[in-house]
């Protein structure tokens, strides 16, 4: 069983996959969008204010507090500078965006907009609060969004009366600046409130992909198992910055522990104790991220997490990070083995290939090509790879089944269950790109 690493792909896959975004699988009109609002002046909502002023498209920009919405008026307001005089916006450019953007604290200021955005923290309660004043407040016929990356759509649409128009907007961040734009329907999603935020998607000047709701939709549902991999494997041996020095060397732009110092490692850990008591038991001891928090160890903005710092930001590795982990192998009671490359990139990839495969099983894209689109465009898979699941007809599936049932017998069904769609197309001698039979 090998994986290699250099096996060119048919250039115009990505081209393609993109293309067929356009293709819904229903015939309906999209509704007039002419004025827009996000909730929540952070920099996920900021930076998705300003994908609607830099559209032309008028936003009323929410937060709670004067004081709130005053530093993330201010954030916007340097992110426009910084371009300026970088030479990428006039300076009529940016007097026309930013007087697209209004301020507020009063969601009264919300009942003629046409969408609007939630872009808080992930916690349910607080989005159903927010939802409940929006079925209020808000006009009918409006389009309520939700930024979450990984909560229930369904769920959140229950908290108003009309879940018809209820639908999933993920941004990711910098929402300003990152092409994809997940796009998630509930069960009760109507087709022309997915018609609209597909077209807005494109008005934005992003790749929107249509998916339906799951846990952590497409991206961030692979992401975990990769995530989940990565963790075990310095758990039984391996360097975090051996690990993302084999995915850097795959093509990605960073590895999973360089990825978590660079959004926080506070960030990951209120992610860990929201979805805790829906983690496996061997989940929940693999507590290295609890640790380093509790250290203080946050990452970049504190100048240590799994690497360390220096005030230009580079990163080297770190002893007082290795310590946590020898400390956190004892207390599990494992014993550090030699991991190869191989076996690290085989199961980064090969758990998320299989998560995939459950996708499709599950119907949460229309095609394999989509979920290729959300990696190239939203987790820098590389493109001369094609996307996870081009990259793994290339490899073929044989090799990949043969490649989940050995991590299977070693490390348990549990998480490494080949999907019945992978069994069927190495049976069968397909690919995952080969359309039907």
């Amino acid at each position: 069983m090998s994986t290699t690493t250099s096996t060119p792909v048919v250039t115009n896959h990505p081209f393609a996959a993109e293309r067929q975004l356009q293709e819904l699988p229903f015939a309906a009109k999209a509704r007039s969008v002419s004025r827009a609002a996000v909730i929540g002046a952070g920099t996920m909502g900021g930076g998705i204010a300003m994908c609607f002023a830099n559209a032309g498209i008028p936003v009323v920009l929410l937060e709670k507090d004067a004081e709130r919405l005053n530093q993330g008026l201010a954030r916007i307001e340097e992110n426009y500078a910084n371009s300026a005089r970088r030479g990428r916006l006039s300076a009529g450019d940016v007097a026309q965006r930013q007087a697209c953007i209004q301020g507020s604290t009063r969601f009264e200021d919300l009942a003629d907009v046409d969408l609007v955005i939630e872009a808080v923290f992930e916690e349910i309660g607080l989005k159903h609060e927010i939802f409940k004043t929006l079925d209020r407040v808000c006009k009918p016929g409006a389009i309520l969004a939700s930024n979450t990356s990984f909560l229930d759509i369904d769920t959140i649409a229950s908290a108003t009366r009309r879940p018809q128009d209820v639908v999933g907007m993920h941004f990711f961040s910098p929402a300003n600046v990152m092409q994809l734009l997940e796009n998630v329907r509930g069960s009760a999603t109507s087709d022309d409130v997915c018609a609209t935020v597909m077209d807005v998607g494109r008005r934005l000047g992003k790749v929107a992909v249509l998916v339906r709701s799951c846990d952590g939709f497409v991206g961030n549902r692979m992401l975990a198992k990769r995530t989940r991999e990565s963790y075990f494997l310095v758990q039984e041996g391996a360097s975090p910055f051996q690990i993302d020095r084999v995915l850097r060397d795959f093509g990605l732009p960073m590895g999973p522990f360089a990825m978590a110092d660079l959004a926080g490692l506070d960030v990951g850990w209120r992610n860990r104790q929201s979805r805790l008591q829906n983690l496996t038991p061997r989940e929940r001891e693999c507590d290295m991220l609890d640790r380093m928090v509790a250290a203080g160890r946050l990452g970049q903005k504190t100048q240590g997490g799994f690497y360390d710092y220096d005030s230009d930001r580079k990163a080297t590795p770190s002893p007082a990070a290795e310590a946590l982990v020898d400390a956190h192998r004892a207390a599990s009671g494992r014993q550090a083995r030699q991991i190869s490359d191989q076996e690290i990139l085989e199961r980064c990839l090969y758990s998320m290939i299989n998560e995939a495969a459950y996708i499709l099983e599950e119907n949460i894209v229309e095609r394999a090509s989509d979920i290729d689109v959300v990696w190239l465009k939203g987790y820098g898979f590389p493109a001369y790879r094609g996307g996870p699941l081009c990259y793994a007809d290339q490899i073929g599936l044989p090799a990949i089944l043969a490649g989940l049932r050995k991590y299977e017998a070693e490390h348990g069904s549990q998480y490494w269950k080949p999907a019945n769609l992978i069994v069927k197309l190495a049976q069968e001698g397909r690919g995952f790109l080969d359309g039907p039979a």
